[in-house]
């Protein structure tokens, strides 16, 4: 695990556009259990397929017109516990970070790993990203049937 101070300007490349940190499973099922809507969760990471794509990417893709209506993130290496229970909900998955899932009312319906995101360019990841939302989010400040 690396110092909290070295990490903390990671999160908050997250945090500081809508994120809400889950540093505890009981945080993640809090969030992810019952949850309706969108919801996208990144899976942080200290490597540099988060610095320079995963990150990056993610605040592009929330210009869209379509997006998440709640911003989830953990933060793998560093809170593992709650990144272990997070990835509990990405069925079929192998753990993978950085990466980045979409789940509707509580099913996962996309999922990029890592493998989709090192060694391609941001805006790539970020047009994934766009097209994942206009298909299963609704344009921000449209009312969603619950």
């Amino acid at each position: 695990m690396y110092p909290e101070e070295f990490v903390q300007p990671m999160r908050e490349e997250l945090t500081r556009i809508g994120f809400k940190e889950m540093r505890t499973p009981a945080e993640v099922d809090a969030l992810l259990k019952e949850s309706t809507g969108s919801v996208l969760v990144v899976v942080n990471s200290i490597c540099g397929c988060a610095a320079g794509r995963a990150r990056p990417a993610v605040a592009m893709a929330l210009e869209n017109k379509a997006r998440p209506e709640v911003l989830t993130t953990v933060f793998a290496g560093q809170d593992s516990d709650a990144t272990a229970q997070a990835r509990s909900y990405f069925t079929g998955y192998p753990p993978s970070s950085p990466s980045v899932a979409l789940l509707r009312d509580g099913k996962l319906v996309f999922m990029l790993e890592r493998k989709e995101i090192e060694g391609r360019d941001p805006y790539a990841i970020a047009e994934d990203l766009t097209k994942a939302f206009d298909r299963f989010c609704a344009p921000a400040g449209v009312a969603q049937a619950k």
